[in-house]
């Protein structure tokens, strides 16, 4: 299988309320609520980079969509990584991020392999990894 991950799609509890997090907290891109006039349609696109998509989308309309029953949330199930050129940069989307109304479960840090990283949670508990990584290319 060759990968051709396009959307990464978050459940949600409150369409409104991350969609104002992402948009107005975050300053990422989006048309707004789309769908609404299909029941369990309604869902929010933001452009990341190039060929990639992040959806937000109620978790009840994923299980209907999926069919599977509708679980307890778990901020441990994954993490997304936002990579970034330097240290100042991750102090920055932290600090942008708490605005908004994230959570900050891990403050801003040398990590013991070289980097500079921090976690905050959103809205409805994901884990976003805010990173420098000086092996990496962060743009």
């Amino acid at each position: 299988m060759k990968p051709r991950i396009t959307v990464i799609t978050l459940g949600v509890d409150d369409l409104e309320k991350s969609l104002q997090f992402y948009r107005e907290g975050l300053g990422f891109q989006t048309e707004g609520i789309v769908g609404k006039e299909f029941e369990h349609g309604a869902v929010a696109f933001f452009d990341l980079q190039e060929g990639l998509k992040l959806a937000i989308w109620s978790r009840r309309d994923i299980a209907h969509e999926a069919k599977v029953p509708l679980s307890p949330t778990s901020p441990t199930e994954f993490t997304l990584g936002h990579n970034v050129g330097s240290e100042e940069e991750v102090n920055m989307v932290l600090e942008k991020a708490k605005k908004a109304g994230a959570i900050i479960t891990d403050p801003a840090h040398d990590t013991f392999w070289g980097g500079y990283s921090a976690h905050f949670q959103d809205p409805d508990g994901h884990l976003w990894e805010v990173v420098w990584n000086p092996q990496w290319d962060g743009e």
